[in-house]
This record gives structure tokens, sequence and C-alpha cells, in this order.
């Protein structure tokens, strides 16, 4: 469906010249709108918060299944860098789970909590960086980190109006995923998985960085639609 049709389809007909205005000055049809669809589950979404992606409902479907392969419920699941928490309530609403939810930006924690709302599911939202305020052990830990390097091209639809803290990292895209790896041991359980959206050029550093920090897991890289590289598992029995 192109974006004039969603809007045509989505906004009340009143409010469709301003939004058509909106469309033309560059603005993505998701925000114009308010919300998404996203692994069946309404999303709202504003400038504050990615658009949730195609691409991350590939790491959610494959985090389920290997979490159903792996563990007995009820489990613990930490999901890092929130934003609209759309990867923590589809796994919610999928899961036996106790699932926390962290984001260092108080305004995508805000969008967090009215899509909770929306969803009617019980997620405990903390404001954090990374594992600031972090306490327990988790048996899961998922995330969908800021991976674009400053000096990567990307559409300008994104550049211009998506959240730059939720699009950049330094280090060439990898400072968070080095960042998580190298703290994350005093946060997980025995045996543990933790899944990671990536760039489509990351895998191999990634999975590098991986085994400096952690010991005896297997990495598994998964493709998503386009058969690009976007996912990375980690799992330890």
């Amino acid at each position: 469906m192109d974006a004039v049709t969603y809007i045509k389809k989505y906004v009340a007909e009143n409010q469709q010249e301003e939004a058509m205005k909106r469309l033309k000055l560059g603005e993505p049809v998701q925000y114009i709108v308010g919300n998404v669809d996203f692994y069946g589950n309404l999303i709202n979404v504003n400038s504050n918060v990615l658009i949730p992606r195609f691409e991350t409902e590939g790491l959610v479907e494959g985090t389920i299944a290997r979490i159903q392969e792996k563990f007995h419920m009820p489990i613990d699941i930490l999901d890092l860098c929130t934003g609209s928490g759309c990867i923590a309530i589809a796994l919610k609403k999928q899961l036996d789970a106790n699932i926390v939810a962290t984001d260092i930006s108080l305004p995508a924690l805000e969008v967090a909590k009215t899509n909770i709302e929306l969803n009617q599911v019980d997620i405990t939202l903390i404001q954090s960086n990374l594992f600031e305020h972090i306490d327990g052990k988790f048996d899961v830990v998922i995330s969908n980190p800021p991976y674009i390097a400053y000096n990567e091209k990307i559409d300008e639809i994104v550049k211009n109006n998506e959240p730059s803290l939720a699009l950049y990292a330094g280090n060439d895209g990898l400072y968070y995923y080095e960042k998580i790896l190298k703290n994350i041991s005093s946060y997980l359980k025995k045996s543990y998985l933790i899944a990671f959206e990536i760039g489509y050029k990351q895998a191999c550093q990634i999975e590098k960085l991986v085994h400096q920090y952690l010991e005896d897991v297997t990495v598994t890289i998964g493709q998503d639609l386009q058969g690009k590289d976007r996912y990375l598992w980690i799992e330890h029995s």
C-alpha cells in the first residue's frame, strides 16, 4: 500500500489535507498516521522512537522459536533499547515471561508506556543506559540497539525524521554491542539466550566480540527476507 492510499485509509477525512502536506514535506507516513502493525500488534509511534520494521519482526520470530525450544516457562527477559516497546510487547503476547524493557530516552519510554497500555500487557519499564539501573539475572536478553556508523549513508527520510539517538553508534556501529557484551555476564542465568538485530555487514565483527567476552557459547547468524545477515543469537546451555 503506497503512502497516499495509507493516509486515505487510516486518517480521518477532515485531517487528510494536513496529512498530505506533512507527507510532501518528507515525514514518514507511519508518524503521520501515528501507529503501525508490528507482529500483529498495534504500536503507537512518533518522532521519539524508531518506526518498527519487518526486519525486527524476524528477530522476534526467531527468538520465540529458540526460547520455546530451549526453556521451560516462565522465564525472565530483558529488552535493552526498547524504543516503542514493540519487541517486548510481541514477546509478552507469545510467551509466559516476566519482561523488563529499558531505554535511555524518557520520551521513548513514554511511547512504550502508551503501547503497553494499548496492548494490555504487563511489562516493567526502566529508564537506564543499558545495564546501569538493572538488577537481577535473565534467561534472555534481546536488543535492537543503535548500529549505524556515523559516516554510513542512510535514506534521507530516515536521517531527517527518526531519532539519531536510536540510529547511530560509534566504533563503526559496534559501540553498543561491545558495551552490552562486555557487561552482560553479571545479568545472565547459567543457561541463557542473547538475541541481537545487527547491521548486515556487522556479523563477523560482532561474532568476534562475542568470543572475546563470553565463553562456551554457540553463535547463530540469521538472514532477513532479503537474504542479508540481520540477526545474531548467542546461546549457552
